[in-house]
């Protein structure tokens, strides 16, 4: 066996090689060398063949140190490279694949492009870090609208340019079929934010059965003194509450691991989509969102359910126009004896038209709704009121208690009315009755 072929032959070749040349000087059996070979005796005849007829050389397969017919030619690769060199530096290989094939009509298997971007240097392939065991697996809720995952993230979406700094990402994922059911770009998770949220999905798909959160202090009550009190809510949970819709607090990131799973594919891949399309605004995100990324990003992971139920609860006819009202900041204020009430460093005086009665020291619920002025709410009605420039002077007149509710006229019937000569016969009658008797 000549030097270039001894150097080709692996640690396994040269065990063949030595078991063979025994085979041939006959220290060795068919069926001892199959068996030290893990081979089929048919095939070791066919090897002893070989090699008696060609030498040893012979045991290499013919393809040996030649190129595969399947290499992608040097240009392609090279071209493959550079593109994303300059465009997609910072993609993984399977993000990477899907944008050759999509923008440039290259398409080759992300494992492909993975060894041709290792190959040149462009990416380097990271260590796995080992994952820490947090429980066994959750299976999925079987239908859609069961439970709904849901989460905020900060996160430099739009990577600074046009001086964007940080925005938050809000989002919904279903638990059964791991759908984006919604998401939409704001500037921070507070209470204001999260009712528009979910004020615009409840709108489109109705209640879900349970929604799944963190322990953010929008979505839970964490002060020491509130924690003794099971009872007592946020804004959100009292909203959640009024809707019937349960409200699961996780105890750690991982117990919500598909919506943390959704942030971290979205802040490899989202970021990246709005680079691509040149979007710097939440404006210009949020459309983006509707209308490409997340049906694009559902046809791509979404599951099918284990049932093809829709558990949504359809919004009754109170919830649903009232529910602007519901998902709102509450808070309950006193009436002054002036009949004024401060709310949130403001003034406001109740007018003497009232569709209720008003009394002083009255408890009224002042809602604070995302658009609009505030409204003012007792027993059911909304009050009229007109906003105070300042705080109101202390009055020294005696004011009424009571701002009367307005009082409607009573409808008098005409004197041939049913209802009039029924009661004037019934009275005739009585007045007859009584004469008799005496």
């Amino acid at each position: 066996m000549d030097n270039d072929n001894f150097l080709r032959m692996t640690t396994k070749d040269l065990e063949r090689r030595d078991i063979v040349q025994r085979l041939l000087r006959g220290g060795l059996t068919i069926a001892t060398a199959a068996l030290q070979l893990r081979l089929s005796t048919r095939h070791l005849k066919r090897l002893k063949a070989k090699a008696r007829k060609s030498g040893l050389p012979a045991l290499l397969h013919g393809n040996r140190g030649k190129p595969s017919p399947n290499r992608l030619p040097d240009s392609e690769r090279v071209k493959i490279a550079a593109l994303v060199s300059e465009k997609y530096l910072d993609f993984t290989p399977t993000f990477a694949a899907e944008k050759l094939s999509e923008v440039h009509h290259i398409t080759h298997d992300p494992k492909t492009i993975q060894a041709i971007l290792i190959n040149s240097g462009v990416w380097t392939k990271p260590v796995k870090r080992k994952k820490e065991q947090h429980r066994s697996w959750r299976e999925r809720r079987p239908a859609y609208g069961d439970l709904v995952q849901f989460d905020g993230s900060y996160e430099h979406w739009f990577e600074d340019r046009d001086g964007t700094g940080e925005a938050c990402l809000l989002a919904a994922i279903d638990d059964s079929t791991g759908r984006i059911v919604q998401a939409t770009f704001d500037y921070d998770e507070g209470l204001s934010p999260v009712c528009g949220f979910w004020e615009s999905y409840l709108t489109k798909n109705g209640k879900p059965l349970a929604i799944y959160l963190d322990k953010f202090s929008t979505y839970r009550m964490n002060h020491p003194l509130a924690k003794e009190n099971a009872d007592t809510l946020t804004q959100f949970g009292r909203a959640m509450q009024e809707l019937r819709i349960e409200v699961i607090h996780a105890n750690s990131p991982q117990a919500k691991g598909r919506v943390e799973r959704l942030f971290q594919t979205l802040q490899d891949r989202l970021i990246k989509e709005l680079r691509l399309n040149n979007i710097s605004n939440i404006e210009s995100a949020n459309e983006f969102l509707i209308k490409k990324f997340i049906p694009a990003f559902n046809a791509k992971f979404a599951v099918e359910p284990k049932t093809a139920a829709d558990h949504h609860r359809t919004l009754i006819q109170r919830e649903s126009n009232n529910l602007s009202a519901i998902l709102c900041r509450q808070e309950e204020r006193t009436v002054r004896c002036d009949f004024t009430i401060s709310y949130n460093t403001g003034w406001y005086q109740l007018i003497a038209t009232q569709p209720v009665n008003v009394c002083k020291k009255d408890i009224v619920i002042v809602e604070e709704r995302r658009s609009g002025p505030i409204q003012i709410r007792l027993r059911g009605k909304y009050l009229n009121y007109h906003a105070l420039p300042n705080r109101p002077p202390k009055v020294l007149k005696k004011q009424p208690w009571v701002l009367p509710a307005n009082e409607r006229p009573i409808a008098k019937p005409p004197a041939n009315h049913p209802w009039r000569l029924q009661m004037k016969a019934a009275a005739l009658q009585a007045k007859l009755t009584h004469t008799r008797t005496f």
